[in-house]
């Protein structure tokens, strides 16, 4: 029977369950004089858990309200100032309130049963559940008691099984409180299995990670006595290592490097020797050190700076160019200067961006440039790469790690001062790897490229003496920041009196060397060479050339090899048994027979072409515009535009307003299977409708190009030099051209310009007056 006040035992770290002894040591004064007073008595104490552990002498509201009265079976005086007693739980209690604190706290305490499961079944299996979980974490910990093990298998108890596992396991305190809270068994067992269950998963994790741990610890230790043995054996056989340190090391005295690179050499060289020379690090380390000793860091060669040499040899490998060569030649003329005054070190080169259509030169040229200069030359083949750590290269950390293709392309040329060709600079792509145009960032500016960092060598190598020239077909897919940092260099198409002489001068001598062919074997005239570039190749540049000169040359060796007859000096009619029909149709200029009808001139990525715009006028109940030809946009509003100027100015054109609103209009461009566009036919279709409503012929051999606004202002065009030799070729006379086109006209050869006239208009009037008489 428990007395409704009884003394109140407050403890740390301590929860007592019903039904279960365990042995306190006692140290508060009050506690120690309860506990006597309980012992000699015979009374009943209720112990209570403490919230907080830190707490010395606690208050009643420091305390759990829920605690368990216990029976002190036991007292052992060990010392004054502490007792050892053993207690035995009875039965949960809870205080409902503080009696007395002095000598020592009493309570006033309730009995709270704990209630009994319904379904013994499931409460039965629940404890086999937890008496195996209690096992199994006593078979995963070293430092539990085996009499735990001999009680989990002897309590037949359930209640009093489960009361034991949770004083005696590693619960944390407050989920002890909780589990003695709880007064239906069942909910107590069901928490006290998840517990379990958690723990045991804990310990397997611990348990596996010292096993790792432990098997690392073996490994390293025989890999270090197997090392042990290994310099044995090297030592007793002639270490080589020693050796290959002491030649790197007299290799560096050669190396003009700054002192922070002889460090990071110094540095290596000393990881290296603590190596086996049986290691995988080692032939990482070793190849490391080598890409630093093969650096050229501070060797250039001497620029020749002889421009007249220069500019003969960039005249000898290419001809035209003319503005690149200039680029080039103005280039070396401040790089004399610069060594006359000594203050070429800080001189830092210029980017150039070669950008065309193929086959125009653009690749060849770099070599020309570095043959002009006498610097070493590399190239690197940017078409298709991906990933950036081709640029800048990989970090050491990972396997086959090698340095960018910057860095291999100076250590094979062994300069560092070389003209490095970007060749094709528009076909990079990015993908997960990175994006390659961001990485050249840093290699193509001026400013930053002195310090371009490479992440296999991990050291900053001076890119600022390195001629760089970038080649692109197209600036569309070039990233704009990118392309700032370039200066750009445009390489038209060539002519087709341009590809004559390069075709004398270059492409065929090659050829025939080649095919083992002399000059008195095979001849080309200039003849035979028009009619090649005209009727078989339309093309900017000349490999298509180059390749029809190869397929002629192969004819006639077959010819010499069989002893079969042919022309030494090749005859128009050779050309189509040599090379079949001819593949294009040669565009002339004719009569102007018909109303309507205005040649105007066109550009092409091939070079210029003529192009005739016809126009029909029909009787309509109302003003229509039909457009045919296969034209793009631009050259429809080109043709609206026009249409809508003659319908606003018809009385100072002299044309009758009647017959614009009465008639269809329909302008037609031949050939349409071909499709055309461009913003430089404006005065060319209103020309032809202006022909086509006064009922007049435009002027004989007269061609025209330019665009024009809606008040009739004439506008400036491009592609003229490729338009000249077009209108020249096709038997033109005059050519009607913006007066802002004037400039351009001045650049031209005077040999391309003999035999026209030029027509310089600023307002549509004008053309009329001079295309229709």
């Amino acid at each position: 029977m428990i007395d409704e006040v009884v003394g109140i035992l407050p403890l740390k770290n301590v929860v007592l369950f019903p039904g279960i002894m365990m042995p306190i040591s006692v140290t508060r004064p009050k506690s120690i004089e309860l506990v006597r007073d309980a012992y000699a008595n015979k009374k009943l104490v209720v112990v209570c858990t403490q919230k907080d552990e830190n707490v010395k002498d606690p208050e009643f509201t420091d305390l759990y309200g829920i605690g368990t009265v216990a029976r002190v079976t036991r007292l052992l005086d060990l010392s004054g100032n502490a007792v050892t007693i053993f207690l035995e739980g009875e039965e949960r209690v809870m205080i409902s309130e503080l009696v007395n604190n002095e000598p020592f706290m009493t309570g006033r305490v309730e009995s709270l049963p704990e209630v009994m499961p319904d379904d013994n079944n499931e409460f039965i299996a629940t404890v086999n559940a937890i008496r195996d979980q209690a096992l199994k974490i006593l078979r995963q910990s070293e430092g539990m008691n085996g009499e735990v093990g001999f009680a989990l298998r002897t309590i037949e108890n359930p209640s009093l099984l489960i009361n034991y596992i949770c004083v005696n396991y590693g619960i944390k305190i407050s989920e002890k409180q909780l589990l003695l809270q709880q007064e239906k068994v069942a909910l107590r067992a069901n928490r006290l299995l998840e517990i379990l269950t958690k723990e045991s998963q804990l310990l397997e994790v611990k348990q596996s990670i010292q096993e790792k741990a432990r098997e690392d610890m073996n490994r390293q230790q025989r890999n270090y006595y197997l090392e042990q043995q290994m310099k044995t054996i090297q030592k007793e056989l002639g270490d080589t290592t020693e050796q290959t340190v002491n030649e790197l090391r007299e290799r560096s005295k050669e190396k003009h490097w700054s002192e922070e690179i002889q460090t990071v050499f110094d540095k290596e060289v000393n990881k290296l020797s603590r190596m086996s020379n049986q290691s995988s690090e080692y032939s990482m380390q070793l190849n490391y050190i080598e890409t630093l000793l093969s650096l050229p860091w501070q060797d250039m060669t001497e620029d020749n700076y002889d421009i007249r040499h220069a500019e003969e040899i960039l005249n000898e490998d290419h001809f035209g160019m003319e503005k690149v060569k200039e680029r080039i030649l103005e280039y070396l003329s401040v790089l004399t200067m610069r060594a006359k005054m000594q203050q070429n070190n800080d001189f830092k080169a210029p980017i150039l961006c070669l950008y065309g259509p193929p086959g125009v030169g653009k690749t060849s040229l770099g070599q020309s440039i570095a043959k002009a200069l006498g610097r070493k030359y590399a190239r690197i083949a940017l078409g298709g790469m991906h990933d950036e750590s081709e640029i800048r290269g990989h970090r050491r950390t990972y396997i086959g790690a090698m340095p960018g293709r910057i860095i291999e392309g100076l250590k094979k040329v062994g300069s560092s001062n070389p003209v490095f060709l970007l060749d094709e600079i528009d076909k990079l792509s990015a993908d997960y790897h990175g994006d390659p145009t961001s990485a050249l960032l840093e290699v193509l500016d001026p400013e930053q490229n002195s310090t371009f960092h490479d992440n296999y060598l991990d050291l900053d190598y001076d890119l600022s003496k390195v001629l760089f020239i970038a080649t692109a077909n197209s600036l569309q897919s070039i990233p704009r920041p990118l392309l700032d940092r370039m200066e750009l260099i445009e390489m038209t198409g060539y002519l087709t009196e341009e590809k004559q002489e390069i075709s004398k001068r270059y492409l065929i001598p090659k050829e025939l060397k080649a095919h083992n062919i002399t000059t008195d074997q095979l001849q080309f005239t200039d003849e035979v060479l028009e009619r090649i570039i005209e009727d078989y190749t339309r093309e900017s540049g000349v490999r298509e050339l180059d390749r029809k000169i190869a397929a002629i040359c192969r004819k006639v060796v077959k010819r010499i090899a069989t002893d079969s007859p042919y022309n030494i000096e090749l005859s128009l009619s050779d050309l189509q048994e040599y090379l079949g029909k001819k593949r294009f149709s040669r565009e002339m200029y004719e009569n102007n027979k018909y109303i309507g009808v205005v040649t105007g001139l066109a550009w092409t990525q091939v070079g210029g072409e003529i192009l005739f715009i016809e126009c029909s006028l029909s009787h309509a109940k109302s003003p229509t515009l039909t457009l045919t030809g296969n034209l793009g946009d631009v050259m429809k509003e080109s043709a609206t535009l026009a249409l809508g100027y003659i319908r606003a100015h018809a009385a100072e054109l002299g044309i009758d307003q009647k017959k614009i609103d009465t008639s269809a209009v329909h302008i037609h461009v031949p050939e349409g299977a071909i499709p055309k566009d461009g913003p430089s036919a404006g005065i060319t279709m209103t020309t032809a409708m202006v022909s086509a409503f006064m009922g007049k012929k435009v002027r004989e051999r007269l061609a025209m190009t330019g665009e024009m606004t809606l008040r009739g202002k004439v506008m400036p065009v491009g592609g003229i030099k490729e338009k000249i030799l077009a209108a020249k070729r096709a038997g033109i006379t005059d050519i009607i051209l913006c007066a802002d086109n004037q400039k351009d006209i001045e650049e031209i050869p005077e040999q391309y310009l003999r035999g026209i006239n030029f027509h310089f208009v600023t307002d549509i009037s004008e053309v009329i007056e001079i295309a229709i008489p």
